[in-house]
């Protein structure tokens, strides 16, 4: 496996890309809880990252509401399964760590599945910021909840 990484300047600050022969298995914001630690990132290099930037930046710019990028985030399958599940809440649209465990047929695995979307190496095009708490608020997010709540704000999902 060949693990390669760029840097890309978004809106919210600098993000990681990182991939694996051709599919993106990291996306990490400058500070970001449960990131790697830049020596598993591999030599830089841009090119297999064209597409994804691309993405990304119509994403940011309001242009783009879902994307299609082959990605290979490394997980249990628990984590997978949830990540999964993230991919399928709708732009615009939050869900709670509740109803996303019983969305899994795992109704009693709130706190797992919260556990398991902090650790989401692929955030934002695997959405884990859509979700928030039963009360409606924001809960932790890995960038930082300025970021979550900008983020909710670009989707019209916070006001």
């Amino acid at each position: 496996m060949t693990t390669v990484h760029t840097t890309w300047t978004s809106p919210l600050g600098p993000i990681t890309l990182v991939g694996d022969d051709g599919r993106l298995s990291g996306l990490y914001f400058e500070t970001r809880r449960h990131a790697p630690t830049a020596d598993t990132f591999g030599p830089r290099d841009d090119q297999p990252f064209h597409a994804v930037v691309e993405q990304l930046a119509a994403y940011f710019a309001g242009e783009r509401v879902a994307f299609d990028v082959a990605l290979a985030p490394a997980g249990t399958p628990f984590q997978r399964e949830v990540w999964s599940a993230l991919r399928r809440i709708p732009y615009g649209e939050t869900i709670s760590y509740a109803q996303l465990a019983a969305q899994i047929g795992r109704p009693a695995a709130v706190r797992a599945v919260g556990a398991a979307n902090g650790r989401n190496p692929v955030s934002v095009i695997v959405p884990c910021h859509r979700v928030i708490g039963s009360d409606g608020g924001l809960t932790d997010y890995g960038g930082g909840l300025d970021r979550k709540e900008r983020l909710l704000r670009l989707e019209g999902a916070w006001t």
